[in-house]
């Protein structure tokens, strides 16, 4: 399984930032799918993740202002980023799960800085 992040980079405060993950294979295989990041000196935290479902869940700090999708044809989970902030300041990786096994994907990560 791969798993494909793009759309990081620089930002100011206040600005947004779309994130896409794509998938080698179909995201319905995925039990879930969700979003990380680690900060600088940080430990990796949850972002969002959705369900095969497509129940959503969003850490405290985030919620209101990203919000996560998919486009199932595009096999494709997406991170939609507004009102950025500097503590937003991160590498996100984008994780994919299966329950059968325990398995857990991971993609390279991407940089988002919000910086004025």
């Amino acid at each position: 399984v791969q798993l494909q992040a793009s759309g990081g980079g620089l930002v100011q405060p206040g600005g947004y930032l779309s994130l896409s993950c794509a998938a080698s294979e179909r995201i319905f295989s995925f039990n879930a799918m969700g979003w990380y990041r680690q900060g600088p000196g940080k430990q990796r935290e949850l972002v969002s993740t959705m369900s095969i479902g497509g129940s959503t869940n969003y850490a405290a700090s985030v919620k209101g202002r990203f919000t996560i999708s998919r486009d199932n044809a595009k096999n494709t989970l997406y991170l939609q980023m507004n009102s950025l902030r500097p503590e937003d300041t991160a590498v996100y990786y984008c994780n994919a799960r299966r329950f059968a096994g325990d398995r857990n994907y991971w993609g390279q990560g991407t940089q988002v800085t919000v910086s004025s």
